[in-house]
């Protein structure tokens, strides 16, 4: 079992980075777009904590679907390792450890959302604490997860320009997704670099541009399955 596992092809490893990348997306739109934001109103600190309180078991189900996210990043960052690694090993181990680093803070940083659970929760030892302290308390932590993930995506940025300038140098892999993947990849890093450097500043570049990984992720579905394999 560990040999076939330590000898995965590189069109395997293609579908399982597809498919991982896949899950990702499916399991980030509900928890990001379609939870959270009927959940949490910024500004409305009594109506986020009622909103929790009577949603709690949609909250945990965010909460879930980014634990399985976490899980799916390590999944696709050791499936791009072996896809990689014969274009260069060392430089394909480096970019696989940057998502690992971005999935390590994106799970420090859910440790936040289970604190907002643990405020709400009425427990006897919070007693001692105004309703308002709570509430306040609750902001500062859901405050807090956004601010470590912002952290965590300078990671996935650098993986982003890792990964890209891989698959620009391989010849088995389309250069313009590179090309995309990379672009992506300083999106994401100019655009965190600046909420850090200016405050309240959301240049948004990533939104538009950080799409690269979603081609990506269509052609490995599509495509990967066909690659040749190629000696490491």
């Amino acid at each position: 079992m560990t040999n076939q596992i330590a000898d995965l092809s590189q069109p395997k490893a293609a579908i399982v980075a597809g498919l991982g990348l896949l899950g990702m997306t499916i399991f980030a739109i509900v928890a990001h777009y379609l939870i959270l934001p009927d959940l949490i109103v910024p500004g409305d600190t009594a109506t986020t904590a009622n909103n929790i309180i009577a949603g709690e078991f949609l909250f945990r189900v965010a909460i879930c679907s980014y634990l399985i996210v976490i899980i799916l990043d390590v999944l696709v960052a050791w499936a791009l390792y072996i896809l990689l690694k014969p274009v260069d090993s060392a430089l394909s181990l480096l970019t696989a450890w940057s998502r690992l680093v971005y999935a390590a803070i994106f799970g420090v940083a859910l440790a936040d959302l289970f604190a907002v659970l643990q405020l709400l929760s009425g427990a006897d030892y919070l007693s001692s604490f105004e309703t308002d302290q709570l509430h306040a308390q609750m902001m500062l932590s859901l405050g807090a997860f956004d601010q470590m993930w912002d952290i965590g995506l300078i990671f996935f940025g650098l993986h982003l320009v890792l990964l890209g300038y891989l698959v620009f140098k391989s010849d088995y892999i389309p250069r313009i997704l590179g090309v995309f993947l990379v672009i992506a990849g300083f999106s994401y890093l100019i655009d965190y670099f600046a909420i850090f450097l200016f405050p309240g500043f959301d240049l948004a570049i990533s939104q538009s541009l950080g799409w690269g990984e979603l081609l990506f992720m269509i052609w490995l579905l599509l495509k990967g399955g066909k690659i040749p394999e190629m000696g490491s």
